[in-house]
């Protein structure tokens, strides 16, 4: 059981380049302006030899209403009451500011353990602001300066002691079990040696990898939010709160998930801000990393050429897709718009004909378990494997039933069919002429493992390769074998 650290402090004084340095990645944005990180974000910490839980949090704000200030705030004071230890970041060039002294009450009321640090005092430029950091009254501060890895040694040794103390925790708590004829779970209790078909399924060590994506306003914070069962991730009516892609750690009615929330997207002609840019790289990274893309959308302006985009590119990156249509609760009409769905998603969608398309309402939870399903069953066509000796029974049939063009006379041969990988399932095709094959035949050979070995939806991959047919001693120069020489004898050629 390790012990959790919450980074605060007002914006802007180097909150996430601090966090990252922690983590060892470049897992949250970093940018000039304030406030750009305005959701939670956890890590695992690795400082020396110390391992812990740190959290990135939105930087505190004075307003205390519902605005989108006042609602960052509410989530950093959360952070705060969950964490063990609360790290206390201010600016060493800005000085002490009388919103640090506003902060450094609010934590010594709310946190048992604050740490002060005062960031980006690298030089003489931070001196002043490093003295005038003791007039907060939180104890003698620590020189840091995240972006240059300085006074991470002194931070490690202040650490130490609060790292024992959980260690201790543990032990006693652990020796508490033992002596009520309890046993501690260890990873052999929780994760049995699964069989060798069964290892793709979720487990706890290997959680199911979700990526929600869609455009701006969507509902997708409010959707992980409403499946986590609270009120985890920002949210609100304005479009473009989530900024950078935040991973949260589930078990969704006994399915480990770890399910990523990210930005969202709009058309690249209308991101121009350096900001927006860096939260779409971000989430589209995160749909890089996912075996199951959700694509939100939204039910009063579904299948707009944006959303398109967005599921075609999960399709491209080989991920299994669910699509969900969100706000379902404010849909009137609602059997005559699910029948224009399903219609318009066949028509816009082909290369994904088959997909899950489920109807949601994020607000209220209505359709959450349709949409727990859905994830499921992409997830396992995904993880298909077929057997060579079906495939290629399934191949004649396919070939008897319409066989391949031969263009410019030259007829194509397909001898036989092996799946070379899954996630996604890739095939591949041992033929005569693999580069005169038309793509209609292929797309016939691609729809027809989507209907007969049920893999609706899926991303599937069919590659041609070339058996060659010529003769392995052509071209090679002929011998004369070595008992024939014996009776020709050793005179010249002719004689």
């Amino acid at each position: 059981m390790s012990f959790t650290l919450a980074i605060v402090g007002r914006p802007n004084v180097g909150k996430s380049t601090l966090f990252n340095r922690l983590v060892g990645k470049k897992l949250a944005l970093v940018d000039d302006q304030p406030g750009v990180t305005r959701d939670l974000r956890e890590g695992d910490a690795r400082l020396g030899h110390l391992r812990f839980t740190v959290i990135d949090t939105a930087g505190l704000e004075e307003a205390t209403d519902e605005s989108l200030q006042g609602r960052m705030r509410k989530l950093t004071e959360r952070a705060v009451d969950m964490a063990d230890v609360c790290l206390f970041v201010m600016d060493a060039r800005a000085g002490v500011t009388p919103a640090d002294h506003v902060f450094a009450e609010i934590l010594r009321k709310r946190s048992a353990q604050v740490i002060l640090a005062a960031n980006k005092a690298e030089g003489r430029a931070g001196e002043a602001g490093l003295f005038e950091a003791y007039e907060l009254g939180l104890g003698e501060p620590l020189r840091l300066s995240a972006e240059h890895g300085e006074g991470m040694s002194e931070l490690a040794a202040v650490l130490e002691p609060i790292s024992e103390q959980f260690a201790e925790r543990e032990k006693l708590a652990a020796r508490a079990m033992e002596d009520a004829g309890l046993t501690p779970l260890t990873d052999l209790d929780v994760d049995e040696e699964p069989e060798e078909d069964e290892s793709w399924r979720p487990s706890d060590k290997r959680p199911l990898q979700v990526a929600v994506v869609g455009r701006p306003n969507a509902g997708k914070s409010t959707l992980i939010n409403k499946i986590i069962k609270e009120d985890r991730l920002l949210t609100g009516p304005e479009a473009g709160i989530t900024r950078d892609s935040i991973s949260l750690r589930v078990d969704w009615d006994g399915l480990p998930m770890r399910i990523f929330d990210t930005a969202g997207m709009r058309k690249k002609a209308k991101v121009q801000d350096k900001l927006e840019k860096l939260s779409v790289s971000d989430g589209l990274r995160a749909v890089k990393f996912a075996e199951v893309v959700v694509v939100l959308l939204d039910a009063a302006i579904p299948f707009e050429q944006q959303d398109l985009r967005i599921a075609d590119l999960a399709e491209r990156e080989g991920r299994a897709v669910v699509v969900a249509v969100n706000k379902w609760d404010l849909e009137d009409e609602k059997q005559a718009k699910l029948k224009d769905l399903r219609e318009s998603f066949e028509r816009l969608l082909p290369q994904l004909r088959g997909a899950p398309l489920v109807t949601v309402s994020a607000k209220t939870g209505r359709g959450l378990d349709r949409l727990h399903k859905a994830i499921i069953s992409a997830h396992e066509v995904w993880n298909r494997r077929i057997s060579t000796a079906k495939l290629n029974r399934w191949l004649i049939a396919m070939l008897e039933q319409h066989p391949p063009p031969a263009p410019g006379g030259k007829r194509i041969r397909l001898r036989y069919m092996t799946q070379a990988k899954t996630r996604p399932p890739a095939f591949v095709v041992m033929c005569s002429h693999p580069d005169l094959m038309p793509d209609s035949y292929t797309r016939y050979l691609v729809n027809g493992l989507r209907a007969d070995f049920d893999m609706p939806g899926t991303p599937i991959r069919l590659y041609m390769r070339s058996q060659s047919d010529k003769n392995p001693y052509k071209g090679r120069k002929k011998s004369t074998p070595s008992r024939l020489r014996k009776h020709l004898g050793k005179g010249k050629p002719g004689q």
